[in-house]
Protein backbone atom coordinates (compact mmCIF):
# COMPACT_ATOMS: atom_id res chain seq x y z
CA UNK A 1 0.00 0.00 0.00
CA UNK A 2 2.66 2.38 0.72
CA UNK A 3 4.44 2.31 -2.45
CA UNK A 4 1.59 2.18 -4.20
CA UNK A 5 0.70 5.84 -2.24
CA UNK A 6 4.03 6.92 -3.09
CA UNK A 7 3.47 6.18 -7.11
CA UNK A 8 0.29 7.94 -6.96
CA UNK A 9 1.92 11.34 -5.43
CA UNK A 10 4.68 11.20 -7.94
CA UNK A 11 2.59 9.70 -11.02
CA UNK A 12 2.16 13.75 -12.46
CA UNK A 13 5.74 14.39 -12.36
CA UNK A 14 6.93 11.06 -13.78
CA UNK A 15 4.51 11.47 -16.59
CA UNK A 16 5.22 15.01 -17.16
CA UNK A 17 9.31 14.15 -17.43
CA UNK A 18 8.17 11.43 -20.02
CA UNK A 19 6.64 13.92 -22.60
CA UNK A 20 8.32 15.27 -25.66
CA UNK A 21 9.34 18.28 -26.01
CA UNK A 22 6.79 19.80 -28.16
CA UNK A 23 3.74 18.05 -25.91
CA UNK A 24 5.65 19.91 -22.91
CA UNK A 25 5.57 23.43 -24.52
CA UNK A 26 2.40 22.89 -25.56
CA UNK A 27 1.00 22.28 -22.18
CA UNK A 28 1.99 26.06 -20.91
CA UNK A 29 0.69 27.50 -24.30
CA UNK A 30 -2.82 28.58 -22.17
CA UNK A 31 -0.90 30.49 -19.50
CA UNK A 32 1.87 32.10 -22.02
CA UNK A 33 -0.81 33.68 -24.32
CA UNK A 34 -4.33 36.03 -23.93
CA UNK A 35 -6.30 35.32 -26.68
CA UNK A 36 -8.80 38.48 -28.27
CA UNK A 37 -10.43 37.00 -31.48
CA UNK A 38 -12.83 38.80 -34.00
CA UNK A 39 -11.58 42.26 -33.77
CA UNK A 40 -13.23 44.41 -35.62
CA UNK A 41 -10.53 46.48 -37.99
CA UNK A 42 -12.63 47.95 -40.26
CA UNK A 43 -16.37 47.49 -42.45
CA UNK A 44 -16.22 47.86 -46.09
CA UNK A 45 -18.75 46.62 -48.48
CA UNK A 46 -21.41 46.42 -45.39
CA UNK A 47 -18.48 43.36 -43.95
CA UNK A 48 -16.86 44.11 -40.85
CA UNK A 49 -13.26 42.97 -41.29
CA UNK A 50 -11.95 40.89 -38.16
CA UNK A 51 -8.83 39.51 -36.84
CA UNK A 52 -7.64 37.68 -33.88
CA UNK A 53 -4.65 38.83 -31.54
CA UNK A 54 -2.47 35.84 -29.70
CA UNK A 55 -0.20 38.19 -27.41
CA UNK A 56 2.21 37.03 -24.63
CA UNK A 57 0.36 37.50 -21.34
CA UNK A 58 3.15 38.72 -19.66
CA UNK A 59 5.49 40.51 -21.92
CA UNK A 60 7.42 43.52 -20.26
CA UNK A 61 8.55 45.01 -23.36
CA UNK A 62 7.32 45.30 -27.56
CA UNK A 63 7.78 41.48 -28.97
CA UNK A 64 8.23 40.42 -32.58
CA UNK A 65 4.75 40.23 -34.34
CA UNK A 66 3.28 38.09 -37.05
CA UNK A 67 0.52 39.16 -39.39
CA UNK A 68 -1.07 35.86 -40.82
CA UNK A 69 -2.97 35.70 -43.77
CA UNK A 70 -5.26 32.82 -44.78
CA UNK A 71 -5.56 31.57 -48.86
CA UNK A 72 -7.91 30.19 -50.72
CA UNK A 73 -7.56 31.44 -54.24
CA UNK A 74 -9.35 34.96 -52.49
CA UNK A 75 -12.87 32.94 -52.69
CA UNK A 76 -12.98 30.57 -49.45
CA UNK A 77 -11.05 30.38 -46.35
CA UNK A 78 -11.33 32.00 -43.15
CA UNK A 79 -8.60 33.05 -40.09
CA UNK A 80 -9.74 29.98 -38.02
CA UNK A 81 -9.41 27.70 -40.96
CA UNK A 82 -5.95 28.81 -40.92
CA UNK A 83 -5.13 28.43 -37.12
CA UNK A 84 -2.63 25.66 -36.46
CA UNK A 85 -0.01 27.71 -39.06
CA UNK A 86 0.50 29.85 -36.23
CA UNK A 87 2.35 27.45 -33.99
CA UNK A 88 5.50 27.70 -35.42
CA UNK A 89 5.32 31.12 -34.03
CA UNK A 90 4.25 31.14 -30.57
CA UNK A 91 6.90 28.08 -30.16
CA UNK A 92 9.22 31.29 -30.81
CA UNK A 93 7.17 33.96 -29.28
CA UNK A 94 5.70 35.88 -30.89
CA UNK A 95 2.50 38.14 -31.23
CA UNK A 96 0.55 36.82 -33.87
CA UNK A 97 -1.90 38.87 -35.70
CA UNK A 98 -4.75 36.36 -37.89
CA UNK A 99 -6.34 38.35 -40.16
CA UNK A 100 -9.93 37.55 -42.24
CA UNK A 101 -10.44 39.93 -45.55
CA UNK A 102 -13.19 40.10 -48.05
CA UNK A 103 -13.42 37.03 -50.36
CA UNK A 104 -14.32 37.76 -54.36
CA UNK A 105 -18.57 36.88 -53.14
CA UNK A 106 -18.31 40.53 -51.19
CA UNK A 107 -15.80 41.95 -53.10
CA UNK A 108 -13.88 41.26 -56.15
CA UNK A 109 -10.06 42.80 -56.35
CA UNK A 110 -8.51 45.00 -54.84
CA UNK A 111 -10.63 44.70 -52.01
CA UNK A 112 -8.85 41.59 -50.24
CA UNK A 113 -5.69 43.88 -50.88
CA UNK A 114 -7.23 47.04 -49.33
CA UNK A 115 -8.18 44.97 -46.29
CA UNK A 116 -4.69 43.26 -45.50
CA UNK A 117 -3.29 46.66 -45.69
CA UNK A 118 -5.80 47.91 -43.58
CA UNK A 119 -5.14 45.39 -40.98
CA UNK A 120 -1.62 45.93 -41.33
CA UNK A 121 -2.16 49.74 -40.17
CA UNK A 122 -4.22 48.28 -37.47
CA UNK A 123 -1.35 46.74 -36.22
CA UNK A 124 0.98 49.95 -35.96
CA UNK A 125 -1.99 52.19 -34.64
CA UNK A 126 -2.63 49.01 -31.57
CA UNK A 127 0.73 48.29 -30.94
CA UNK A 128 1.02 49.38 -27.26
CA UNK A 129 -2.24 48.20 -26.58
CA UNK A 130 -1.26 44.54 -27.50
CA UNK A 131 2.80 45.16 -27.09
CA UNK A 132 3.36 44.73 -31.09
CA UNK A 133 7.50 45.63 -32.02
CA UNK A 134 6.66 47.67 -34.91
CA UNK A 135 10.15 47.56 -36.04
CA UNK A 136 9.80 43.65 -36.15
CA UNK A 137 6.89 42.88 -38.13
CA UNK A 138 6.42 40.09 -40.19
CA UNK A 139 4.12 39.34 -42.86
CA UNK A 140 3.41 35.40 -43.94
CA UNK A 141 0.42 33.28 -45.68
CA UNK A 142 0.86 30.49 -48.15
CA UNK A 143 -1.03 30.69 -51.61
CA UNK A 144 -3.54 33.58 -52.12
CA UNK A 145 -2.50 34.31 -47.92
CA UNK A 146 1.23 34.37 -49.73
CA UNK A 147 0.29 37.08 -52.74
CA UNK A 148 -1.15 38.91 -50.04
CA UNK A 149 1.81 38.97 -47.73
CA UNK A 150 3.67 40.10 -50.44
CA UNK A 151 1.85 42.75 -51.91
CA UNK A 152 1.35 43.76 -48.46
CA UNK A 153 4.54 44.06 -47.26
CA UNK A 154 5.55 45.77 -50.83
CA UNK A 155 3.17 48.48 -50.92
CA UNK A 156 3.40 51.73 -49.74
CA UNK A 157 0.60 54.62 -49.50
CA UNK A 158 1.60 55.60 -52.74
CA UNK A 159 0.01 52.63 -54.25
CA UNK A 160 -3.45 54.18 -53.74
CA UNK A 161 -4.93 50.64 -51.57
CA UNK A 162 -4.53 52.32 -47.98
CA UNK A 163 -8.07 54.07 -47.60
CA UNK A 164 -8.31 55.43 -43.84
CA UNK A 165 -11.17 57.27 -43.79
CA UNK A 166 -13.87 55.96 -41.03
CA UNK A 167 -11.25 53.88 -39.07
CA UNK A 168 -7.91 55.49 -38.50
CA UNK A 169 -8.13 58.70 -37.24
CA UNK A 170 -4.44 59.08 -36.65
CA UNK A 171 -3.14 57.88 -39.89
CA UNK A 172 0.68 55.75 -39.49
CA UNK A 173 3.03 54.73 -41.59
CA UNK A 174 3.78 51.42 -41.82
CA UNK A 175 6.55 49.32 -42.33
CA UNK A 176 7.21 45.57 -42.65
CA UNK A 177 10.79 44.12 -41.51
CA UNK A 178 10.37 40.75 -43.56
CA UNK A 179 7.94 38.43 -45.32
CA UNK A 180 7.71 34.64 -45.54
CA UNK A 181 6.12 33.87 -48.76
CA UNK A 182 4.52 30.02 -49.20
CA UNK A 183 3.85 29.68 -52.73
CA UNK A 184 2.35 32.64 -53.39
CA UNK A 185 0.88 34.21 -56.87
CA UNK A 186 3.02 36.82 -58.20
CA UNK A 187 1.84 37.64 -61.19
CA UNK A 188 -2.13 37.55 -60.75
CA UNK A 189 -2.31 38.56 -65.17
CA UNK A 190 -0.77 35.44 -65.62
CA UNK A 191 -3.44 33.22 -64.17
CA UNK A 192 -6.19 35.41 -65.94
CA UNK A 193 -6.15 33.55 -69.50
CA UNK A 194 -3.11 31.12 -71.07
CA UNK A 195 -1.41 28.28 -69.94
CA UNK A 196 -1.57 29.05 -66.65
CA UNK A 197 -5.15 30.44 -66.47
CA UNK A 198 -7.10 29.65 -62.84
CA UNK A 199 -10.65 29.81 -61.91
CA UNK A 200 -9.95 31.28 -58.81
CA UNK A 201 -8.18 34.26 -60.38
CA UNK A 202 -11.01 35.18 -63.08
CA UNK A 203 -13.44 34.72 -59.86
CA UNK A 204 -11.27 36.80 -57.95
CA UNK A 205 -11.33 39.83 -60.73
CA UNK A 206 -14.74 39.02 -62.09
CA UNK A 207 -15.83 40.74 -65.28
CA UNK A 208 -14.49 44.28 -64.12
CA UNK A 209 -13.83 47.20 -66.90
CA UNK A 210 -9.59 47.04 -67.10
CA UNK A 211 -9.15 43.73 -65.09
CA UNK A 212 -5.84 43.53 -66.72
CA UNK A 213 -5.12 46.48 -65.60
CA UNK A 214 -6.29 46.11 -61.92
CA UNK A 215 -4.38 42.55 -62.35
CA UNK A 216 -1.33 44.22 -62.50
CA UNK A 217 -1.91 46.91 -59.83
CA UNK A 218 -2.45 43.71 -57.08
CA UNK A 219 0.68 41.72 -58.43
CA UNK A 220 4.05 41.93 -56.03
CA UNK A 221 6.11 41.66 -58.88
CA UNK A 222 4.92 45.17 -59.56
CA UNK A 223 6.03 47.01 -56.66
CA UNK A 224 9.94 45.32 -56.40
CA UNK A 225 12.56 47.72 -55.20
CA UNK A 226 15.40 48.37 -53.65
CA UNK A 227 13.90 49.34 -50.69
CA UNK A 228 11.69 46.30 -50.48
CA UNK A 229 11.60 44.21 -46.86
CA UNK A 230 13.91 40.87 -47.22
CA UNK A 231 11.90 37.94 -48.36
CA UNK A 232 11.88 34.38 -48.01
CA UNK A 233 10.00 32.25 -50.66
CA UNK A 234 8.79 28.44 -50.48
CA UNK A 235 7.44 26.91 -53.29
CA UNK A 236 7.07 23.20 -54.59
CA UNK A 237 8.60 22.65 -58.98
CA UNK A 238 5.64 20.69 -59.34
CA UNK A 239 2.91 23.08 -57.96
CA UNK A 240 -0.40 22.43 -59.57
CA UNK A 241 -2.25 25.60 -58.69
CA UNK A 242 0.35 28.44 -58.52
CA UNK A 243 3.65 28.08 -61.02
CA UNK A 244 6.53 27.66 -59.79
CA UNK A 245 8.20 30.25 -62.38
CA UNK A 246 6.10 33.16 -60.12
CA UNK A 247 8.07 32.02 -57.69
CA UNK A 248 11.28 31.84 -59.86
CA UNK A 249 10.27 35.62 -61.27
CA UNK A 250 9.94 36.98 -57.43
CA UNK A 251 13.77 36.06 -57.01
CA UNK A 252 15.55 36.94 -60.13
CA UNK A 253 13.70 40.19 -59.61
CA UNK A 254 14.69 40.54 -55.88
CA UNK A 255 18.41 39.62 -56.60
CA UNK A 256 18.14 42.50 -59.49
CA UNK A 257 17.52 44.69 -57.43
CA UNK A 258 19.50 43.78 -54.59
CA UNK A 259 16.69 42.86 -52.03
CA UNK A 260 17.71 40.10 -49.38
CA UNK A 261 15.99 37.27 -50.19
CA UNK A 262 16.02 33.06 -49.82
CA UNK A 263 14.29 31.10 -52.23
CA UNK A 264 13.90 27.47 -50.95
CA UNK A 265 12.52 25.07 -53.86
CA UNK A 266 10.80 21.74 -52.36
CA UNK A 267 11.83 19.26 -55.34
CA UNK A 268 8.66 17.46 -56.09
CA UNK A 269 6.06 19.42 -54.17
CA UNK A 270 3.54 20.93 -55.23
CA UNK A 271 0.64 22.95 -53.52
CA UNK A 272 1.71 22.67 -50.00
CA UNK A 273 1.31 19.40 -48.39
CA UNK A 274 5.50 19.18 -48.00
CA UNK A 275 6.72 15.99 -45.92
CA UNK A 276 7.46 16.05 -42.35
CA UNK A 277 11.62 16.53 -43.19
CA UNK A 278 10.61 19.23 -45.96
CA UNK A 279 8.86 21.01 -43.30
CA UNK A 280 11.75 20.59 -40.43
CA UNK A 281 14.29 21.61 -42.89
CA UNK A 282 12.38 24.76 -43.91
CA UNK A 283 11.25 25.99 -40.65
CA UNK A 284 15.26 25.29 -39.78
CA UNK A 285 15.65 28.09 -42.45
CA UNK A 286 13.12 29.98 -41.67
CA UNK A 287 15.09 30.64 -38.04
CA UNK A 288 17.86 31.34 -39.48
CA UNK A 289 16.54 34.30 -42.06
CA UNK A 290 14.26 35.89 -39.03
CA UNK A 291 17.50 36.05 -36.94
CA UNK A 292 19.75 37.51 -39.75
CA UNK A 293 17.40 40.24 -40.62
CA UNK A 294 17.06 41.18 -36.95
CA UNK A 295 13.59 39.59 -35.95
CA UNK A 296 14.67 36.87 -33.61
CA UNK A 297 17.37 37.77 -30.96
CA UNK A 298 20.61 35.73 -32.03
CA UNK A 299 20.87 33.56 -29.05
Amino acid sequence: MKSFLILILFLPSLLYSQLSETAAWSATIPDQYRVTPNITYGTASGYDCKLDVYCPANATSPVPTVVYIHGGGWVVGSKESAVLQILPYLEMGFAIVNVEYRLAKVALAPGAVEDCRRALRWVFSNAKTYAFDTARVLVTGGSAGGHLALITGLLDASAGFDETTGWDPTPVTPHVAAIINWYGITDVADLLDGPNFQQYAGAWLGSQLHRKDIAKAVSPLTYVKKSSPPIITVHGDADQLVPYQHALRLHDALKKAGVKNEFITIPGGRHGGFSKDDMIRIQERIRTFLKEVGILRMN
